[in-house]
């Protein structure tokens, strides 16, 4: 094992009432299965599944009831078993409306016959990358991009290089924490797969030094094991963001524009490991995950959850909120998203649900006083004043200007203004605006 320096800039988010100290050391339990799920058509980056099944229609667990469209798509299983109550709009955590199939659950828990791959050491990356769709195999680190497309790798690139994202720098999250400690061996199996079938000549696996009992995991997972290493961390947020992994692990910067792969690198979640892992070796697709659910909650604890359960399913479980929460969050507190209502289900991306006291509230904003903690703590070394000048004024080409589009969406900007300005939120803005832009201008082209 070796440590390495970190990414510049960055911060340490405090934690309150139920953060990481408690649930780090919480082992996964089986959540119970909701009486009925709500499952989204599109739980990736990409297009929207199609739907393969109606209303009547009896399902069992890991049947695909939504078939991936186009090259940007993953497919949609069944969680539960049971019968299809409709595909309905549904309200999801970001407040879009998604179709979703709802299925009410028979609690016979009644599979379809699993597939193992046949010959896994002999795996192509056409063959990973086909899985990988069929499974519905997506970033379980929060981007939900699909894996299939980052296994289909073109023919003028070469990959040396995978890396293990096992960060996990969200306050409060420990899901990916407790993945490691208590599944090291699939999510190494994971790997090798990936490195077997891409030709990949070395693994790093990057671990935040505050998880020293999923280090000793990895690491005796990854004995006599040859091109593997586990690397430790310091702890700063956000160091899982991927271009910052990749700079901490290999000193090599992802320029804007650019992807990792430009540099031979690609990084895949030990989540997202795990689950390749289970679909080549038992057939299984992705119908479930590891959420925490944690801060003001009677019950801290790391769920392996069914897809398409409500939240409110998953803090009834956990015996409900503590009467000083004032904020639910679905994901981290960072980068999640604040919710108003409990009845939104579970999907791939979502990690976390976070209850917040009062002192964790956003406070109203004041005017910016100059004073540069923004641009110490941006990981991509930007000004998040100025793009929020920018914004505010609708100046969005200045904003391109001084570089919005490579804003991360941490929250490090934000969570360090004194002024509590909505430092992020104009980043997101200047980037949604300059894109919505670019789209006008290309269709404008495209008419003449």
């Amino acid at each position: 094992m070796s440590t390495v320096h970190r990414f510049p800039g960055g911060i340490h988010p405090h934690e309150g009432k139920g953060g990481k100290a408690v649930t780090a050391s919480l082992p996964i339990v089986q959540a119970p299965q909701p009486s009925r799920v709500m499952i989204p058509l599109k739980q990736h980056i990409g297009s929207v599944c199609k739907p393969l099944v109606n209303k009547g229609d009896f399902v069992k667990v890991g049947q695909m009831i939504g078939e991936p469209v186009g090259a940007m798509s993953a497919a949609i299983h069944a969680s539960v078993s049971g019968k299809v109550i409709g595909c309905e709009s549904c309200i999801v955590a970001d407040g879009t409306e998604q179709l979703c199939v709802i299925i009410d659950n028979d609690f016979k828990d009644e599979w379809v016959d699993l597939q193992p791959t046949q010959n896994p050491a002999s795996i192509t990356g056409t063959q990973l990358s086909d899985i990988a769709r069929q499974m519905g195999i997506v970033g379980l680190g929060g981007a939900t991009f699909p894996t299939a497309v980052k296994l289909s790798i073109p023919q003028d690139k070469k990959v040396t290089t995978l890396i293990l994202n096992g960060a996990e720098c969200e306050p409060y999250l420990s899901a990916d924490h407790r993945l490691m400690v208590e599944q090291a061996e699939q999510i190494v199996s994971g790997a090798k797969l990936v490195k077997s079938a891409l030709g990949i000549e070395k693994v790093l696996i990057g671990i935040e030094n505050n998880k020293p009992d999923a280090i000793t995991a990895l690491q005796k997972a990854c004995e006599g094991i040859n091109g593997f290493e586990v690397v430790s961390l310091k702890v700063m947020y956000p160091q899982g963001g991927e271009k910052q992994l990749v700079y901490a692990l290999t000193h090599k910067t992802v320029k804007a524009g650019k992807l990792p792969l430009d540099l031979g690198i690609i990084v895949m979640n030990v989540g997202t490991c795990y689950a390749l892992n289970r679909a080549v070796y038992e057939g299984r697709p992705l119908i479930d995950r590891i959420v925490t659910v944690g801060g003001c909650v009677n019950n801290p604890a790391n769920y392996c959850v069914r897809i398409g359960s409500p939240v409110e399913w998953l803090i009834d479980t956990s015996k409900g909120l503590l009467q000083e929460t004032k904020t639910l969050i679905y994901g981290g507190p960072m980068m999640g998203a604040a919710i108003s209502r409990e009845d939104i289900p579970v999907t791939k991306g979502c990690s976390g649900i976070v209850a917040l006291d009062k002192l964790s509230a956003l406070a109203q904003e004041g005017p910016c006083i100059r004073c540069g903690r923004c641009i110490e703590a941006c990981p991509m070394k930007l000004a998040p004043a100025t793009i929020d000048r920018y914004t505010r004024h609708r100046m969005f080409e200045e904003a391109e200007k001084a570089d919005a589009m490579s804003c991360l969406e941490c929250g490090a900007c934000a969570w360090s203004c004194p002024a509590r300005r909505n430092l992020t939120q104009s980043c997101r803005t200047a980037k949604h605006m300059i894109k919505k832009q670019q789209q006008q201008e290309a269709a404008m082209k495209g008419g003449n």
